[in-house]
């Protein structure tokens, strides 16, 4: 029996959807609850924040990028360990792009899928009777997507909230509860998002604090009956299959953007992760058969890596033999040079004819499809299409040699090489959904 779930979404980015997710997460784990959690979209950071306020991983789900029956197996299987699933999703409820797989890559694609009710995060701040209107218009937008009920944000005084529960009752929706203004509950920032989870000082007591604030103003107990149960289907067929059977990950705060659901469906295949860290400078295990070194914040870490000899020795060792791949932050560490924000250069593994700058920044962001160019790679075939995504500020300076993939984004039918490819090594700013 799949466990029942909500979808908290919003109108638009930084109405606080993660401010009610964690609190709420962390609220129901408090009281007994299995929870496990589901961050909509393309995003490593949130998902970190869902794993420590209920206990255990969670996964993300993506309709742009993942088929109709890899979006249904993941949720059984979460669904099967749980209590209640809490989604989080992503930007506005309706924000997609064309192209996609099972939809758009909106959060309301993943309601709709999976049978999930939305509970609407909104941000009330500088309106009244108006919040109405926008929850009207979120509302009837979609007629597959349910809207469960409403928590309002950001509200300055008791009779801003009796404004705003007016404008709701009006629409027939129920009001779950109305959270006042609160920066104290806020959490680190920086240039990709929130501040790591690992890196987040005392975490424990912060998602205390945000689930004590929801428990005070928001009815859990009527959020959780309005919960319903997605269909209990499992297609393991659909789950992305492992590049290697013994796979070296690098783990640590320099590369910590590595899919959960990933790990769960290579696990489930038969692979087997060993995880080291280069920050303490561990090479990757000599028994392993593939080194994949994710993306993550190696900007914030050139120094150290560039003194951490047995790992950069290590990785020229295992290259001798072996395949790497790396992605975004791990691409620029397979590079020659990584310049740090204060435009000092660092010395990286030299396997890539690449150099890479972060003090030269600018944004890059988007789904991208990228179609393999290299013969025999661990991740397919040539020719093989990959669903994924780019999120970086870092800039390209030098970029020479064989092209990893050909990729663009849904907009465009230019493609472009992206990333890449010197014997077994081979990296790009591009990460792999499915």
């Amino acid at each position: 029996m799949s466990a029942p779930g909500i979808l908290i979404a919003a109108a638009r980015s930084g109405s606080g959807k993660t401010t009610l997710a964690l609190g709420l997460m962390r609220a129901l784990t408090r009281r007994g609850m299995r929870v496990t959690a589901v961050k909509c979209g393309p995003d490593y950071i949130d998902p970190a924040f869902h794993a420590a306020a209920t206990g255990h991983e969670g996964i993300n789900l993506d309709s742009w990028a993942m088929e109709p029956g890899l979006i249904a197996a993941l949720a059984a299987k979460a669904g099967a360990e749980a209590d209640i699933i809490i989604a989080e999703g992503a930007m506005g409820l309706f924000d997609g792009a064309p192209e996609g797989a099972a939809g758009t890559g909106a959060s309301a694609d993943i309601a709709a899928l999976l049978g999930w009710p939305v509970l609407l995060a909104h941000d009330a701040s500088g309106q009244a009777q108006t919040a109405g209107a926008v929850i009207r218009g979120l509302a009837s937008h979609d007629p597959r997507v349910k809207i469960a009920g409403v928590v309002a944000n950001r509200l300055g005084s008791d009779r801003h909230r009796r404004l705003v529960a007016e404008s709701v009752a009006a629409l027939g929706l129920a009001l779950f509860g109305a959270l006042p203004r609160n920066d104290a509950v806020k959490l680190p920032e920086r240039h990709l998002g929130l501040v790591q989870a690992g890196e987040t000082e005392g975490l424990d007591a912060r998602l205390n604090a945000l689930a004590d604030f929801v428990e005070a103003h928001v009815d859990v107990a009527a959020i959780v009956k309005a919960a319903a149960s997605a269909p209990a289907v499992f297609d393991a067929s659909a789950a992305p299959k492992p590049p290697a059977q013994r796979i070296a990950v690098a783990r640590d705060a320099a590369f910590s953007f590595f899919y959960p659901h990933h790990a769960q469906s290579w696990r489930a295949q038969g692979a087997e992760l060993v995880f080291f860290s280069p920050l303490a400078d561990a090479p990757p295990p000599n028994d392993a058969d593939l080194c994949w070194l994710p993306g993550g914040y190696p900007e914030l870490h050139a120094g150290a890596l560039a003194q951490a000899e047995n790992f950069l020795s290590g990785l020229r060792r295992f290259a001798q033999t072996k395949p790497i791949h790396g992605e975004c932050g791990g691409y620029m560490v397979l590079g020659r040079v990584l310049t740090d924000a204060d435009g000092r250069a660092h010395r990286m593994a030299g396997l890539l004819e690449l150099e890479t700058s972060f003090a030269s920044r600018k944004l890059h962001l988007g789904y991208r499809i990228a179609t393999l160019a290299a013969e025999d790679h661990c991740l397919g075939p040539k020719g093989r299409v990959l669903r994924g995504h780019e999120f970086h500020y870092a800039t390209v300076t030098r970029e020479h040699g064989d092209a990893f993939a050909l990729a663009r984004d849904p907009y465009s039918s230019a493609q472009s090489p992206a990333g890449l490819r010197a014997g077994s090594v081979s990296g790009t700013f591009f990460h792999v959904i499915s």
